[in-house]
């Protein structure tokens, strides 16, 4: 019997935090007792360059090394990646395009003809408000576990604690503990 893994890939730009999302992710995921692996791929290694990186989650181990072809979720860091249609490939429409924008998950629909479940966040705009910062990395992260349940939001909440506190003021952890917390209330899906 083959092993179900579930997937997600990350399209971004370099800088934004897509990468380290996907490793903050996998490393979650391990500390709520599952299998998890990480990796990016990236074109031209310099910033705002497009790039991808990959999770894959499990009650077992995981074997599998190549990337990611048909995800469970795609996560779009960046909105102005959205013509591409590399966005989609392989999301079959009861999968989740989770997206990054301002924009409506109607709109969303009309730029990638996406027929399928997908969910947007104000994510640049909840980090800006809660961190100073656009990384919206945390909040995409909030908006994953709500529309997913891959990892409890509490083990989510208490990785930030442990790795932030070690390299950041109590302020900004909590900034980010804000933005994780409005990224999973604040998620809209059109289906």
């Amino acid at each position: 019997m083959p092993e179900k893994y579930f997937e997600v890939r990350w399209h971004g730009r370099a800088g934004q935090g897509a990468k380290s999302a996907s490793q903050f992710l996998a490393e979650a995921v391990v500390e709520a007792g599952k299998f998890a692996t990480s990796f990016p791929e990236y074109g031209a290694e310099r910033a705002g360059a497009p790039m991808k990186a990959f999770n894959r989650i499990a009650e077992v181990p995981i074997r599998l090394r190549n990337n990611v072809q048909h995800p469970d979720v795609v996560l779009v860091v960046d909105d102005t990646l959205l013509g591409n249609p590399e966005i989609t490939d392989g999301l079959k429409e009861e999968k989740i395009l989770v997206v990054n924008t301002v924009k409506t998950p109607e709109e969303v629909k009309k730029i990638t003809g996406f027929n399928g479940k997908i969910a947007t966040i104000e994510a640049t705009n909840i980090a800006l408000e809660e961190i100073g910062r656009g990384i919206p990395n945390t909040v995409m992260i909030g908006a994953l576990v709500k529309l997913t349940d891959i990892v409890p939001l509490d083990v989510v909440k208490t990785k930030i604690n442990h790795a932030f506190a070690k390299k950041f003021s109590k302020e900004i952890v909590d900034a980010n503990m804000r933005a994780v917390d409005r990224g999973h209330q604040e998620v809209k899906i059109n289906g």
